[in-house]
């Protein structure tokens, strides 16, 4: 048994949809997230600022003795998980394995579609998980730049007519291209998902990468016998980058759980 805390990182409030749902998972366990928020977006990033962010969000949370790190954020997984996997005696999970697994899993005629930020896709990393899951499998990736500073400003409504031009813009491509299974390759994304499925249809099934992760994640620390053994009563600190106040009101919707009063900002830099 192990009592320290998961330590959770985005470059915003994406990752709480893996905060979530590795606190329905592990309802005993205590977990530190950070979101970056005074540099959300990362995907429009350069590889070397994206990995000097990640190496300063990592070293923030490893203050906290955590016993795991789950980077819940895809653009920094695809370019510097092997650096942070390296650099950190203790479990490091990313959120592009295991959904690429699971859209493998779930595709019935091997056309599977990816979005994310311009920085993952660009990295191929989902095509090469993709590939190494199922060496025939047909990948079809776009990126959908805006969809993160949309969530990050709460316009995630399907009824919201701008948001949906944008995403049926975005997705056309990948319609045509007839994918019956697409993996919202960014923590972000899954608040979107009415609005994504809208514009795809029923007959494609949208897979979510964070909580994939955070249900590999559950079961590879019981495997490990790292669970702290407590049923409940686990705990989550919020820290941010930038205001407190707006993230505090749209983490509060998307967690269904008032978390104002839990939040504190910092500065990494």
């Amino acid at each position: 048994m192990d009592a320290r805390p998961i330590g959770v990182f985005d470059s915003g409030l994406g990752g709480l949809t893996t905060v979530k749902k590795l606190a329905e998972s592990l309802p005993g366990e205590n977990i530190i997230y950070l979101g970056d928020t005074g540099r959300v977006p990362y995907g429009s990033r350069s590889q070397e600022t994206i990995i000097r962010y990640a190496r300063q969000d990592a070293a923030f949370l490893s203050g906290f003795d955590i016993k795991a790190m789950v980077i819940a954020c895809n653009t920094a997984c695809s370019v510097a998980y092997e650096l942070l996997d390296s650099a950190y005696d203790i479990p490091v999970y990313e959120v592009i394995n295991a959904p690429a697994k699971a859209a493998v899993s779930s595709t019935t005629n091997g056309r599977v579609g990816v979005i994310g930020t311009a920085a993952t896709i660009r990295s191929g990393a989902y095509e090469a998980a993709l590939s190494k899951a199922s060496p025939g499998i047909h990948v079809f990736s776009a990126a959908c730049p805006l969809f993160v500073p949309l969530v990050e400003n709460g316009r995630t409504r399907e009824t919201d007519i701008a948001v949906l031009t944008i995403a049926e813009d975005y997705l056309e491509g990948l319609r045509g291209a007839g994918v019956d299974t697409l993996i919202m390759g960014c923590t972000h994304y899954p608040l979107l998902r009415g609005v994504i499925a809208k514009v795809m249809g029923p007959g494609v099934v949208l897979i979510d990468s964070g909580a994939e992760t955070a249900k590999l994640t559950a079961e590879d620390l019981n495997a490990r016998d790292m669970l702290s053994g407590r049923d409940a009563d686990g705990a989550t600190k919020y820290f941010v980058t930038d205001s407190i106040d707006g993230f505090s009101g749209l983490a509060s919707l998307l967690l269904e759980s008032d978390v104002r009063g839990m939040v504190e900002q910092i500065t990494l830099e």
